[in-house]
């Protein structure tokens, strides 16, 4: 079982405020604030972090995984297309425009790479 994920970054800020209007539409919300990291849990279980933007512990930079990605479930098609538009809107690069893809089934998918280039997925399974 998974306890929670993490992605580095190099600008806690602008991360911050990245993924605060990225995961609000997925009823995700911040609830950790240090100067070295954010925490955010699911609105219906507020005590457990799920996912942690974070500054590297060894001070160096923040680098992505090639290869890596992380993917955070929605309650339907119209929330993928709204995280996906939010996210565009204040600085992801757009991997992948929200829809069906082949061999995937019913699932429905986009991409995108945050401000410091991880990969993320916003899917439904609706």
């Amino acid at each position: 079982m998974i306890g929670y994920a993490m992605f580095g970054t190099n600008n806690i800020q602008e991360s911050t405020n990245f993924y605060d209007m990225v995961l609000s539409k997925l009823g995700i919300i911040k609830i950790q604030i240090d100067n070295n990291y954010v925490g955010y849990a699911n609105r219906k279980d507020p005590e457990r972090v799920i996912f942690y933007i974070t500054k590297p512990y060894n001070n160096e930079l923040a680098s992505f995984g090639n290869g890596t990605m992380l993917a955070f479930q929605a309650n339907s098609n119209i929330i993928v297309d709204e995280c996906h538009a939010a996210a565009l809107k204040v600085g992801a690069v757009n991997e992948g425009l929200p829809g069906l893809r082949d061999g995937y089934g019913d699932a429905y998918y986009s991409y995108f790479r945050d401000l410091d280039n991880n990969k993320v997925c916003i899917y439904s399974e609706n």
